[in-house]
């Protein structure tokens, strides 16, 4: 037997005409037409076999029968408004984003602090990894990106970080005085990097040596060898600017390259773009001065 013999949409339109004593206003809150709030009345008083209002000069009165239960469907869809806008408050506090795991570890998580402090009714929940996760698909707010930008069914804002150089350590930099002394040292090969020692010396005006050097898969750890002084590495500027301002790492080199690629705000256009992400927008571009 079905649990519910009247569908929603009926309920709905008794409730409010009971409430209100009109048709027009269950046809405007339903944005349904006067016939069809009759239409559904009708319907339901036949599967109910029972009339649920008599028409008098103040309009349409709900009979002793649905008088007797309104107070119930009444509270019934207040429980479900209520219910609903819990569920969209859930969804506002909580904002799920996903990023390499170099933007997370070298640039992101020391600031975050600032962005929970200035929102605090938002809880973060980060997603580090080098997928391409399909914003449509999941319950992933937006995304940060490396590349050029040109993923189907998404909005991508570009964050100007395309200028690209070497870094090491302080005691393998000063052993770097030309670009030609990179062949005479460790070179970390970043498997997994879109950056181009090539470019670099083209940039740079000169001949590139033959370089070698410990190889790392994940780009988090490239990073975390390159402090350690296992190696130089190719850096984009933004992602190296905390650890050469701690001294972690050097820049050996004033000349600068830029890549193709660039690291994008990403978010679905098949999806409506919440309050909660517009925050995290507004304050990651600030925090990075754009």
């Amino acid at each position: 037997m079905d649990r519910f013999p009247l569908p929603l949409n009926a309920l709905r339109a008794i409730e409010i005409v009971a409430r209100t004593g009109a048709l027009r206003p269950a046809a405007e809150e339903l944005g349904v037409t006067i016939g069809a709030v009759s239409q559904h009345i009708r319907r339901a008083e036949a599967r109910l076999k029972l009339d649920l209002f008599v028409r008098t000069p103040h309009g349409l009165q709900p009979t002793p029968e649905l008088e007797q239960v309104r107070g119930q469907l009444s509270a019934g869809f207040t429980m479900l408004l209520d219910a609903t806008a819990a569920l969209r408050r859930a969804d506002d506090r909580v904002l799920s984003v996903t990023m390499g795991s170099v933007f997370a570890s070298r640039w992101l998580i020391r600031r975050l602090p600032h962005f929970t402090a200035a929102h605090p009714e938002i809880e973060f929940r980060l997603v580090a990894t080098a997928r391409t996760i399909d914003l449509m698909r999941t319950d992933i707010d937006c995304a940060i990106r490396f590349g050029e930008g040109r993923w189907p069914d998404v909005r991508a804002e570009p964050m100007r970080c395309r200028a690209f150089r070497p870094v090491a350590a302080p005691e393998l930099a000063a052993r770097l005085r030309r670009p030609s002394d990179l062949g005479r040292v460790p070179v970390i090969e970043d498997t997994a990097t879109m950056l181009s020692w090539t470019r670099w010396f083209e940039a740079a005006d000169a001949v590139a040596p033959k370089l070698a050097g410990p190889r790392y898969s994940d780009p988090s750890l490239a990073f975390d060898a390159a402090i350690a002084g296992q190696g130089a590495l190719l850096a984009v500027d933004r992602m190296s600017e905390d650890a050469v301002a701690e001294g972690r790492l050097v820049r050996p080199f004033d000349t600068m390259a830029e890549t193709a690629f660039d690291y994008w705000f990403v978010t679905s256009t098949a999806r409506r773009i919440p309050r909660k992400v517009r925050l995290f927008h507004d304050w990651l571009f600030a925090e990075m001065g754009l």
